[in-house]
């Protein structure tokens, strides 16, 4: 029997050759595939594809989870996202895992998160 391997989200994006560009330039992605309407950008491991779609919506509307070690490390990293796209503060959430989140320029968010170390311990406390 298979297996499952790699899972890689598809984002809507106007034009999926400039999103490859942002990515690349302010998130650290290596483009790997541009054409006509489709793009695909890979970051250690994590690959995600985009197709056109012109409706801005949809892109609100889409995310990819992305986990992580070293939370801290990884958005300092990601600083440059700010420009023209937006990035948040790390934040301990309620379900345990801290987390910050990278909106592109097209809308599409990106939550990058990584286990909460105190909460784990309070769950094994308790």
């Amino acid at each position: 029997m298979g297996s499952l391997t790699r899972v890689c989200p598809l984002l809507a994006a106007p034009d999926p050759g400039a999103a490859a560009d942002w990515y690349r330039d302010k998130l650290g992605f290596v483009v790997g595939l541009v054409m006509d309407g489709y793009a695909i950008v890979e970051r250690e491991g994590v690959e995600l594809h985009f197709w056109a779609c012109p409706d801005r919506t949809i892109a609100e509307n889409t995310s990819a989870y992305i986990r992580v070690t070293d939370i801290e490390s990884v958005r300092a990293g990601l600083e440059a996202a700010a420009e023209g796209g937006r990035i948040s503060p790390v934040q301990t959430r309620e379900w345990g895992m801290r987390e910050f989140y990278v909106w592109d320029p097209a809308g599409n968010l990106l939550r990058f998160g990584e286990p909460d170390a105190a909460a784990a311990t309070r769950e094994t406390r308790q």
